[in-house]
């Protein structure tokens, strides 16, 4: 395959739905979550759980980088934002999401000088642009983005420049998942592996899911096919009493990953020993942070900066969405008082967040109209 479209055959969509269905027991009912927010927003932009079997639950998972961060993260960037002399940068869709009073858009508002970056090179280009003021990148993301953070501030301090710097918020996506595995409250049967975070990872730090918690892991793509075939995988394992961790994603992720962007990561970042995670608490070595040999680019230690922990409105249950408890639609304020421009939570606001795909894609019910 080489082109987009062939993964958005609605041909074999409708051959891999009748394999599917063959694969099922109808006495069972299987509930297989999707770790990445990217998936997310393809099952439901493309009707891929319309075309499986109702006995297949699909749930979403921890796997939205934005969704995950904290209030009191927020309220951090927006206290370095607000200091004298500081250009703050951020990737889009941060700069919409809540803190404990407003966003970083509000602090741009009322005068903080917030820019939007797609990349910490843009940040790095903004400092050496702006020699005489301090530039700070709001770094967020799973293994998927730390590369590129962690290049930049090797180019940053190759280069000498001194005025840049970074608060970072990376997360690591293998202790959330255990996290969720030995919850009481939520049985799983599977998993689809997240694509992007396994291009840098590779599958080898899934294979405890299996090995320890006997559940099957299918490593995926984000077009539909992909999804869908990566469903068939699960239930055949399921099927055939197997249980491992399988890469359907092959034109893309190695079995051993990127090992370059490995050996920067670990030269750059070390494991914070915990880390707060909206709606799971903290999580320890969850997260990372900048090792000792780039601490004069750490953002937290050149500003003074809050560090309080802010509880969630009482209205907003994102948590429950971001664990798969519940889906989006069952939030007492989705669609309502919490929508992608007035949102209460990050599940609302992120193109990865769930609630996001379902508002964005017409999915307010549990009931499905036959048209």
């Amino acid at each position: 395959m080489k082109y987009v479209d062939e993964f958005r055959d609605a041909k074999l969509g409708q051959v891999l739905a009748g394999e599917i269905l063959a694969e099922v027991d109808p006495h069972r009912h299987y509930k297989v979550m999707e770790v990445c927010g990217g998936h997310t927003h393809s099952i439901y932009k493309y009707g891929i759980d319309d075309l499986l079997p109702d006995n297949v639950e699909l749930v979403h998972g921890p796997g939205c980088p934005v969704c995950v961060i904290p209030m009191g993260r927020v309220d951090d960037g927006i206290a370095i934002a607000r200091q004298e002399g500081v250009i703050f940068t951020s990737f889009g869709d941060m700069l919409r999401v809540p803190g404990s009073q407003y966003t970083l858009l509000d602090a741009k508002a009322h005068g903080a000088d917030v820019r939007m970056v797609y990349s910490p090179l843009d940040a790095l280009r903004i400092a050496r642009e702006n020699p005489e003021r301090e530039v700070v990148f709001f770094a967020i993301g799973f293994e998927t983005t730390a590369p590129s953070t962690a290049l930049t501030l090797k180019r940053a301090r190759d280069e000498g420049i001194s005025n840049f710097s970074c608060i970072c918020n990376h997360v690591t996506i293998v202790p959330p998942l255990k996290a969720l595995l030995e919850s009481p409250d939520l049985r799983l049967d599977g998993f689809i592996g997240p694509g992007h975070v396994c291009t840098v990872v590779g599958a080898r730090p899934f294979e405890f899911i299996p090995a320890d918690y006997g559940r099957p892991v299918v490593i995926s793509g984000f077009e539909p096919l992909d999804v869908m075939q990566s469903v068939l995988m699960i239930l055949r394992q399921l099927s055939f009493g197997r249980c491992e961790v399988e890469n359907q994603y092959t034109r893309v992720v190695p079995r051993e990953g990127n090992l370059r962007a490995l050996e920067v990561m670990s030269e750059v970042f070390e494991l914070r020993p915990h880390f707060e995670w909206r709606g799971l608490g903290f999580i320890s070595q969850s997260a990372l942070k900048l090792s000792d040999a780039y601490r004069e680019f750490d953002a937290e230690q050149r500003f003074e900066v809050p560090g309080m922990r802010v509880a969630d409105p009482k209205a907003c249950q994102c948590g429950e969405v971001l664990k798969g408890v519940i889906k989006p639609w069952e939030c007492k304020v989705f669609g309502t008082a919490c929508t992608p421009e007035h949102a209460i939570g990050t599940c609302m606001v992120s193109p990865e967040g769930a609630c996001a795909a379902y508002y964005n894609f017409g999915r307010y019910a549990r009931q499905k109209e036959t048209a």
